[in-house]
């Protein structure tokens, strides 16, 4: 096998082509702070993340306790490391009070360098909106929200099990635009007994509201969820397909960029939280089931992943004991080039050669026969120092990332 040196976007370094055995990083990513939130007023039939009904009040101020515990936990592994965006997310993180979320920012700040120009994100859903307490949020320092809208029509909002009705998802906005200048609407397609006029009078509702970002999702029937064991009646691939053209048209006439595989921005309204993660950043991840990535210079840690308790219980309990993580895994060198694209092939932009070295700590040359593969099957586009993924490659999204699958 051959061994090669190379320096691209970093210092001379050997490797084994197609078996990696080391990484070196030159420089490490930027890094984001995620917090999640677990309880929910209700669980919805389709969702795959870690929420978990609020039966009566939550256990707000043990949490919080927890969290911060937490936060001290991870500090020796990030220490000095400036913290460029925060997210809550769940959950319904709006389920805590403007008081417990200033408290939380009140104790990241006094812990980490917060930029002063942080992108700090607050997930909201429409049946938990109060004025007060959006104002609240927004003194307390969060200055952007991401609205849990999924659809504007009362029959697929009751279909997807929401809390909220469509009257309640526009009176959110409009107190969400009150209170701040970045609005994120999360909207779904691909309904149960969906049509494309309903789908295209959805997005028109959404573009109504003129926020700067919108995040639009295909329904999926995940594993371990309520609809994924009973199926409901989805519109069928083609009539999926057709709405998501009509979708791609309407947001680009109405000047969204497409700029991830589900996201769409007005100018220089890229979420920056999700693009850190998109381009294979750094992230501590705090709360009942949160995941952490964390990279180091040197290569006998090299990139780590953490998982937290998922329970909330279980999470308290150890977070008190300084033991909120459950499990932590170096990522294997060989490894990291689909970990990599798993992330970086979702934005229409694709990376640079420079942008995969810096983040992985590998040469370009251990996955140069993946990328003329790609190329030749026409997946994506490269001129040697930059890739992409063609229409055809987003359409085909997975047949891309399976060529950077791991060799055994």
């Amino acid at each position: 096998m051959e061994i090669i040196n190379t320096s691209i976007g970093g210092p001379s370094q050997s490797i084994m082509l197609g078996k990696p055995r080391q990484i070196s990083l030159s420089i490490l990513p930027p890094l984001s702070l995620y917090i999640h939130i677990p309880w929910c007023v209700r669980k919805c039939p389709y969702c795959d993340f870690n929420s978990h009904e609020a039966k009566g009040a939550i256990p707000e101020q043990r949490y919080i306790d927890s969290l911060i515990s937490d936060l001290e936990y991870a500090l020796p592994k990030i220490w000095g490391r400036r913290v460029y965006s925060v997210f809550f997310g769940g959950g319904t993180p709006s389920l805590l009070s403007a008081a417990g979320i200033d408290a939380i920012l009140a104790a990241v700040r006094a812990r980490v360098p917060l930029d002063a120009e942080a992108e700090i994100t607050l997930e909201a859903n429409p049946g938990t909106f109060e004025a007060d307490k959006f104002r609240g949020y927004r003194d307390a320092g969060v200055n952007r929200l991401s609205i849990g809208i999924q659809s504007f029509n009362a029959t697929h909002l009751r279909a997807l099990g929401r809390v909220h009705n469509d009257d309640e998802a526009k009176r959110a906005i409009a107190i969400a635009q009150n209170n701040f200048d970045n609005i994120n609407l999360d909207v779904m397609f691909a309904l149960p007994n969906q049509t494309l006029a309903e789908c295209a009078a959805d997005i028109e509702t959404a573009l109504s509201f003129n926020t700067h970002h919108l995040s639009i999702y295909h329904l999926t029937l995940e594993p371990n969820t309520l609809f994924h064991r009973f199926p409901p009646p989805l519109p069928d691939d083609e009539l999926a397909a057709d709405m998501q053209d009509m979708i791609a048209e309407k947001l680009k006439t109405a000047s969204y960029e497409q700029y991830e595989t589900s996201a769409y921005a007005r100018a220089d309204k890229r979420a920056r939280h999700n693009m850190n993660y998109w381009q294979f950043g750094d992230y501590v991840g705090i709360g009942a089931g949160a995941h952490g990535k964390i990279s180091y210079p040197d290569s006998a840690r090299g990139i780590i992943r953490e998982t937290r308790f998922k329970q909330p219980k279980t999470y308290m309990e150890q977070a008190a004991l300084g033991l909120s993580n459950q499990e932590e895994k170096m990522i294997e060198p060989a490894e990291l080039p689909f970990e990599f694209m798993l992330n970086a092939l979702r934005l229409t932009e694709g990376f640079s050669n420079t942008l995969f070295v810096e983040r992985t700590g590998l040469p370009i040359s251990v996955i140069s026969r993946e990328l003329e593969k790609a190329v030749s099957r026409g997946l994506l586009e490269s001129d040697h120092l930059h890739n992409k993924p063609t229409a055809k490659g987003r359409l085909f999204l997975n047949d891309l990332l399976e060529l950077f699958l791991p060799k055994p």
